[in-house]
């Protein structure tokens, strides 16, 4: 009678367990394909290409070499590499300067007022890019509302080149970072505990103090985590530099943009879009062995 019981209940506990695998099968099987086609073989597709001879008249030629990563380090790309990252450097440098308080206010007003502050920070991101980008060429040309209002003012006496510049690609990218910035490290300003602070003015510390020993470290994952969520996308973007660069300033994302529809070299357009996808999962490596979070970048 036992062993009947105890048969009994293996077979259910079997039927059970396998019941849950069939339905957890079923709930991964769609972000497993999709996954699958739209992540994994582009990637591998790209990454097979990286590797394949450009031909004549644009055509790939099936001929394995590694001439396409060679070629990066003519000094002619150097130079876009380099200018890359100092116009993203520069970038990320000031979106952290202006996000990190905007951040902290954010996080210390009320729940309500902050919801509000919130919605209001994603509401350039509901507008299109495009028009976004054409606003600040009616701004910053020569004839744009800018130089109208300071030679009205008297403070200069002839248009400055605003537009067309460096400065007004930073501006740019600024401006549409921002709220990539803000919210990983609103994320970390808002988890810390007060209580810490209190400690900290009560054994002496000053704010300046309190801010570098004790809420800089414990808020730097979410500056970390600004840092590659602008950083990253500020080489590969293109728009931004075509538009309101002119064509003066040449990145990553443009030379890539390039070598698909104009230089027709896809091999070393595939190897340029590898080595940026390298340089983000070393990011994202550094980020989680020092105790970042994947849920503020959106993981």
């Amino acid at each position: 009678m036992k062993n009947n019981t105890a048969d009994s209940v293996k077979k259910h506990k079997e039927k059970r367990s396998a019941k849950a695998k069939i339905s957890s099968v079923v709930m991964c099987a769609p972000i497993t394909i999709w996954s699958v086609l739209f992540i994994l073989l582009p990637v591998a597709m790209l990454l097979f290409m990286s590797f394949m001879t450009k031909g004549p008249l644009g055509r790939v030629l099936y001929q394995f070499t590694f001439d396409n990563y060679a070629e990066i380090l003519k000094p002619v790309y150097l130079v876009v590499v380099k200018q890359s990252f100092i116009i993203a450097f520069w970038t990320t440098l000031l979106t952290i300067l202006l996000g990190y308080p905007l951040a902290a206010f954010i996080a210390r007003v009320k729940k309500k007022t902050s919801g509000v502050l919130t919605v209001l920070l994603m509401l350039p991101l509901w507008v299109s890019g495009l028009v976004i980008l054409y606003s600040f060429v009616v701004i910053l040309n020569s004839s744009g509302t800018l130089n109208s209002f300071l030679l009205a003012l008297g403070i200069i006496k002839e248009p400055l080149e605003l537009l067309y510049t460096n400065f007004a690609v930073i501006l740019g990218m600024v401006y549409m970072f921002l709220p990539f910035a803000v919210l990983p490290m609103y994320s970390s300003i808002e988890k810390l505990d007060p209580g810490l602070m209190e400690a900290s003015k009560d054994l002496g510390a000053g704010p300046v103090k309190t801010f570098f020993k004790v809420t800089l470290p414990l808020t730097s994952p979410g500056i970390f985590a600004a840092v590659i969520l602008t950083f990253i996308p500020c080489i590969g973007y293109y728009m931004v530099t075509d538009m309101l660069g002119g064509g003066t300033s040449m990145m990553v994302g443009n030379l890539i943009y390039r070598q698909y529809t104009i230089a027709r070299n896809w091999p070393f357009g595939a190897a340029l879009s590898i080595i940026l996808a390298m340089i983000i999962l070393l990011m994202v490596f550094i980020y989680t062995r020092f105790g970042g979070d994947l849920d503020d970048l959106g993981a």
